[in-house]
């Protein structure tokens, strides 16, 4: 959700950067990654035009941090990005972004970056019928749709990609 909703921000605020910004969801996670699987197989020759992978996957609660995977230059790159964020109190950049969708990008060597968020109450949702939107606090949801939306348009809209 917070994927769609950066994007429409960006898109709202008239904002156009450098390079394309894409979004894709998955589906058929949960029966072996086959959707993330496909899209990688078809989409690795163009690996050098891809900046950053980013995967949100373990709920949209108050946003802690962005973990982080890539290259001891992009990470210094990263770190001034979350810097950014102070307004909505998220500066911390940590180690080991990670994403099952994302993995085999990483694993190639594009920088990937993942949402952490305060989480504790994730398995009281998670794949039950309670798993729905109407449990979701619209301020966690604007906050972490902001996060990914400043995240995401100043990595494309950066002079030069993130290091490898």
């Amino acid at each position: 959700m917070i994927s769609w909703e950066a994007l429409s921000l960006i898109k709202n605020l008239g904002l156009r950067p450098r390079r394309t910004l894409r979004t894709v969801l998955w589906t058929a996670e949960e029966q072996g990654g086959v959707g993330a699987q496909q899209y990688f197989s078809l989409h690795k020759g163009n690996m050098s035009n891809f900046d950053l992978v980013m995967e949100s996957d373990l709920g949209t609660f108050t946003p802690v941090a962005l973990q982080f995977t890539g290259s001891d230059a992009a990470r210094k790159v990263m770190q001034e990005v979350v810097k950014l964020l102070a307004p909505i109190n998220v500066t911390k950049l940590e180690n080991n972004g990670e994403g099952t969708d994302i993995s085999p990008w990483m694993e190639a060597g594009v920088p990937g970056a993942s949402l952490h968020t305060a989480d504790s109450r994730y398995f009281w949702f998670h794949h039950s019928e309670g798993d729905t939107m109407s449990v979701q606090d619209p301020r966690d949801m604007d906050l972490c749709s902001a996060l990914w939306a400043v995240v995401a348009y100043v990595v494309a809209d950066l002079q030069d990609m993130l290091p490898r």
